[in-house]
C-alpha cells in the first residue's frame, strides 16, 4: 500500500492509499536540473530585462528602499539580499542609504525576531529594517479606475525602489510577485480595498494578467511610484530557487510567470468527486487566511457536490478579525456575495471568494489545529488528521469516486483542457 506524506505546518500527514481506488496525483512537475541557487540570482542581477544591471542605475549618495515579502510568504529573502547587497555596493549604495521595507499589506506586524528571520541576522543588525504598519502613506495619485495611490512615506521618498519575492498564482491576481510588492504591499488599506474590490470580476483569476482588472489596477498604480527593479525568483517543491528574473518591474514578471506556468499549470481531463490538497505547509498554512489560497485552486479540480479536504495547519487560527466574522456569521453563500458586491471589506472579500465555492454545493472537510467548534461555525467539517478526512469523504461518495491530491495546493494551479 503506497504512502503519501502530506506537509502540515512544519511536520507532515501521512495517507495510506487503498488498493483499487481511482487516485490522480496532481503534483507539481519536477524541475530540471538547475545550477547553484546563488549562481542564478547572481545571472539574473548581471543580465536583466529590459534594464541596465542595478548597479549601473543606482549612484553614491541614493536612497534605496529594499521591499521583501512578510512572513506569510516562502521567499527565501535572506538567501537573495547577499547578492543583491552586493550589487548595490557596486554602484555605490553604502550601508546607510538602504532601508528594508517588509511589504505587509493587510496583513500582522512582524516580530523583530521575525524579520531578523526572514533577511537573516547579519543584514538585521546592519541595516534598517521595518514594516508598514504604522505608517505614514502618502497619496500620490489615481489610477484609471479611480484607486487612490498611498505609499508608505519611506518608500516614495526613495530614489529607488527593489521588490524582491516569489511568483506563484494568485487567485484573483492572476500570480503574486511584480509590483505586488508595492500595491498592495507597502500600501494604505484603502488604497488595498479599492484594487481588491475588483476581484470579483470574472476576469480576475489565477494564471490570468491580460485583461485582469485587479493586476492591471496593480501595475498603473505601481507606474506613479518612481523608478523602480526587480527580483523574483521561482521556487520547486522544497522553496528551492529553480528560476531568478530581475530587472524591468514588468517584463522580468512575465519571464518569471512563463516559468511558473511551465511547472505548476496541471492540465486536468476531468474533474475529481474528492480533492486531497495541501497548501504545502508553513507558512503557506500559518493561519486560514493564507491557507485559502489553496482552497481557491483546489476547487478548479473539484466537481460540482464534491468534497475538497484541506489539510493546513493555522497555528495562528483564522488570521484576520473580518475575515473570521463573516466566516462564522451564518450567512447562505449568496448573503456573503450580495454583501461584497455592495461594499467591498477586506478580509470579508475572501469570505465571499469560498462561498463562490460553496455555492457550487461544494464540501469543505478541514484537517487543522481550529477547534472543532470554530470549523462548524464555517459550516465546514473538522478532522483530526487526512486520513480521518479521507475515510470519510470516500463513505459519503463512494469508494470508487475519483480522487485527485494536490501536496502543493497553494503553487498548483489545476487547468481544465479543452473538450
Amino acid at each position: 500500500m503506497d504512502i503519501c506524506e502530506l506537509a502540515y505546518g512544519l511536520s507532515t500527514q501521512a495517507v495510506p492509499w487503498p488498493e483499487n481506488n481511482v487516485i490522480r496525483l496532481m503534483e507539481r512537475q519536477p524541475s530540471l536540473p538547475h545550477s547553484p541557487e546563488e549562481e542564478l540570482i547572481r545571472d539574473a542581477l548581471e543580465r536583466p530585462y529590459g534594464m541596465l544591471r542595478l548597479s549601473q542605475l543606482v549612484h553614491p549618495g541614493q536612497q534605496v528602499a529594499v521591499i521583501v515579502s512578510d512572513i506569510t510568504r516562502p521567499c527565501p529573502t535572506a538567501r537573495l539580499l547577499p547578492p543583491l547587497l552586493s550589487e548595490l555596493q557596486t554602484g555605490g549604495i553604502t550601508e546607510e542609504d538602504i532601508r528594508i521595507v517588509f511589504a505587509l499589506g493587510s496583513h500582522r506586524c512582524l516580530a523583530p525576531e521575525e524579520q531578523a528571520g526572514l533577511v537573516g541576522e547579519e543584514v538585521f543588525g546592519q541595516l534598517c529594517c521595518e514594516d508598514t504598519s504604522s505608517g505614514p502613506f502618502v497619496e500620490i495619485g489615481r489610477t484609471s479606475r479611480g484607486t487612490p495611490v498611498q505609499v508608505f512615506r519611506p518608500v516614495v521618498e526613495a530614489d529607488w525602489r527593489v521588490c524582491v519575492g516569489n511568483i506563484e498564482y494568485h487567485y484573483f491576481a492572476g500570480y503574486t510577485g511584480g509590483v505586488k510588492a508595492l500595491q498592495p504591499g507597502v500600501c494604505s488599506q484603502e488604497t488595498i480595498r479599492a484594487n481588491h474590490s475588483w476581484m470579483v470580476h470574472e476576469s480576475a483569476v489565477a494564471g490570468r494578467i491580460e485583461g485582469n482588472p485587479v493586476r492591471e489596477d496593480i501595475e498603473e498604480a505601481a507606474t506613479l511610484v518612481g523608478p523602480s527593479f526587480l527580483l523574483n525568483v521561482v521556487l520547486d517543491g522544497e522553496k528551492r530557487v529553480v528560476k531568478a528574473v530581475a530587472g524591468d518591474v514588468t517584463q522580468a514578471h512575465r519571464q518569471g510567470c512563463r516559468k511558473v506556468d511551465e511547472l505548476y499549470r496541471v492540465p486536468l481531463a476531468r474533474r475529481a468527486d474528492i480533492v486531497l490538497a495541501s497548501t504545502g505547509g508553513w507558512p503557506k498554512d500559518i493561519n486560514l487566511y493564507q491557507a485559502h489560497k489553496a482552497l481557491e485552486n483546489a476547487a478548479h479540480a473539484a466537481h460540482d457536490g464534491g468534497i475538497i479536504i484541506l489539510v493546513a495547519e493555522c497555528r495562528e487560527g483564522i488570521g484576520h478579525p473580518c475575515f473570521a466574522e463573516w466566516l462564522t456569521c451564518g450567512d447562505p453563500p449568496e448573503e456573503l456575495l450580495r454583501r461584497i458586491r455592495e461594499r467591498f471589506v477586506l478580509g470579508g472579500h475572501k469570505a465571499a471568494a469560498i462561498a463562490k465555492i460553496r455555492r457550487r454545493g461544494v464540501r469543505i472537510f478541514l484537517v487543522s489545529a481550529l477547534d472543532a467548534q470554530t470549523v462548524r461555525a464555517m459550516e465546514w467539517t473538522p478532522h483530526d488528521s487526512a486520513q480521518e478526512a479521507l475515510t470519510a469523504a470516500r463513505n459519503a461518495v463512494g469508494h470508487d469516486a475519483a480522487l485527485a491530491v494536490m501536496p502543493h495546493a497553494g503553487s498548483t494551479l489545476p487547468t481544465m483542457m479543452p473538450s
